[in-house]
């Protein structure tokens, strides 16, 4: 699993603590953690949420009371108020608008080996 740094597209008001993230996605089996939203954006600000995108490993099944569980670790990890979106209902999601937005906004910044995009530096 290596962590995959975008620095230069996320904005500069938030630390990211790319340790606990790489540990919290192998923990819960996150193959590709993203953000997207305000964070990526200028008019983030110090009472804005984040917008996190998460693929899970197939292979793994989770339950409603983890998937809370997860956010607010998140929220606890960031400081801050979180949403955490799975990408696969995204991807199915009927509102094609929202859909294309978030996908095409998304900034990986972990990914597992095999799921690493061209172009991307690791470290």
């Amino acid at each position: 699993m290596i962590p995959l740094l975008t620095m230069n597209t996320i904005n500069h008001n938030l630390e990211l603590p790319f340790a606990q993230i790489q540990e919290f996605c192998q923990r819960w089996h996150i193959t590709e953690f993203a953000l997207f939203g305000s964070v990526l954006r200028d008019d983030f600000r110090p009472d804005s949420d984040i917008d996190v995108l998460v693929t899970f490993d197939p292979q793994f099944q989770r339950s409603l009371s983890e998937t809370i569980q997860m956010r607010q670790e998140l929220e606890t990890l960031f400081g801050r108020e979180v949403d955490l979106i799975v990408k696969t209902a995204i991807v199915k999601s009927e509102n094609w608008l929202r859909r294309q937005h978030i996908l095409e906004s998304a900034q990986v910044i972990y990914a597992s080996r095999d799921r690493i995009p061209d172009g991307y530096c690791n470290f």
